[in-house]
């Protein structure tokens, strides 16, 4: 029992005198951007017919965001993806989304992107109902 003592106490000490052996973690499948849409700010929102919304946000990613795409159903309205120059970690966006012609209608607006590595991330999602 002595003897175990020993090597456990000569153990703890020589771990406390070199470098530790540090692991890479995995934290599971790659993600791909984090899209955002600041304005508007809540999820549903009611325009009146005619009102030009601004819908603006961002999308963000370490690996730097390759692409940021829209999808509007409910109007005939299409964008084409936002692409930078070069891939950057954060990139700003805004879509003007016109009411005119859809007087008790919803309109459904869809971002999402993908990183420079090809992975796509979350979808942001706002409803306008136009009044």
């Amino acid at each position: 029992m002595k003897r175990v003592a020993l090597v456990l106490v000569t153990a703890l000490l020589a771990c406390d005198t070199r470098d530790r052996l540090i692991f890479e973690q995995n934290d599971g499948p790659a993600q791909g951007p984090t899209t955002f849409i600041d304005n508007p700010a809540v999820g549903e929102v009611r325009v009146s017919v005619g009102d030009v919304v601004l819908l603006a946000g961002r999308s963000i990613d370490p690996d730097g965001v390759d692409s940021v795409y829209f999808v509007v159903l409910g109007a005939p309205l299409s964008f084409s993806p936002f692409s930078p120059t070069t891939p950057d970690d954060t990139i700003s966006f805004g879509i003007p989304i016109p009411t005119i012609g859809s007087g008790g209608d919803s309109i459904l607006v869809m971002v999402f992107a993908t990183d420079a590595v090809g992975t796509r991330g979350d979808t942001a999602v706002r409803r306008l109902i136009v009044d």
